[in-house]
């Protein structure tokens, strides 16, 4: 039987697990997916050794950047974004020997959004800096829309950021807001079991033609989209993304199995 699973730690309330095991069942694919919690990165090894019948892995928090020295290649768009979060294997006599990283995530957050962009959403707030802001800003400068990211401090983490196209919270002003009317929520607040959490945006500049996605899930509802809901505005949590990646993972990985 085909084995998967998903890297990171820790690894509490994760999509995968879940849609991959219905996905099995509904599918009569003889296929199991398991957690592997890694403390440290540094386990991934022993790990593949440790399974033979590893046929793919997804990647999640904190590994998406960590596991990228580990791979034999890094492919496509997980190259240029710098992150991955699924992971195939070239096997020889059967068993997983040389690692390949891709990145499903942008492929996910596209066509979750596309249904919902038009001629209003030519600028956009990505809140947060980190790894998942970065793919989001590859994906809206692929779709042609001008991008400003919007961070706690003023610091520049490695460089990633043009200066110019850093906001902090404190210069958000309901001008700003209004003037971009897609606003992604990259940042964990308002993740369940911390329901109440929102990005302290000014909320008074959203109207009818915006469009608020929340990469966050769980609760399907956020804080952040109660707001902007609140306000006529279009509003979607990051659900469809991540089936539309889990879809994209599976696809990677029959190529190889």
């Amino acid at each position: 039987m085909k084995l998967f699973g998903l890297i990171g730690y820790p690894l509490e309330h994760s999509f995968s697990p879940d849609y991959f095991r219905e996905k099995f069942r509904r599918e009569q694919i003889q296929a199991q997916y398991r957690l592997f919690p890694l403390a440290s990165i540094g386990e991934f090894p022993s790990l593949v050794r440790q399974f033979p019948r590893l046929c793919g892995l997804n990647v999640t928090i904190p590994y998406k950047r960590q596991i990228m020295p580990f791979l034999w290649q890094i492919k496509d768009e997980a190259a240029e974004i710098g992150s991955v979060n699924t992971i195939a294997f070239i096997r020889e006599k059967g068993e997983p020997v040389e690692p390949l990283g891709f990145n499903t995530d942008a492929y996910g957050l596209e066509q979750a959004l596309k249904p919902f962009l038009n001629e209003d959403h030519r600028n956009a707030l990505i809140l947060g800096t980190g790894g998942s802001a970065h793919t989001a800003g590859y994906v809206l400068r692929k779709l042609g829309i001008h991008v400003q990211w919007v961070s706690r401090s003023e610091h520049n983490e490695n460089g990633q950021y043009s200066d110019s196209d850093v906001l902090t919270y404190g210069q958000l002003t309901p001008e700003v807001v209004a003037h971009n009317r897609l606003i992604i929520n990259t940042t964990p607040l308002g993740m369940y079991p911390h329901t109440d959490g929102r990005p302290d945006i000014p909320y008074d500049g959203i109207g009818p033609h915006h469009l608020l996605f929340d990469l966050i899930y769980n609760p399907p509802l956020t804080a952040f989209l109660r707001e902007g809901q609140k306000r006529g505005a279009t509003v979607e949590n990051g659900y469809n993304m991540l089936r539309h990646q889990a879809e994209q993972a599976w696809h990677i990985w029959n190529q190889f199995i």
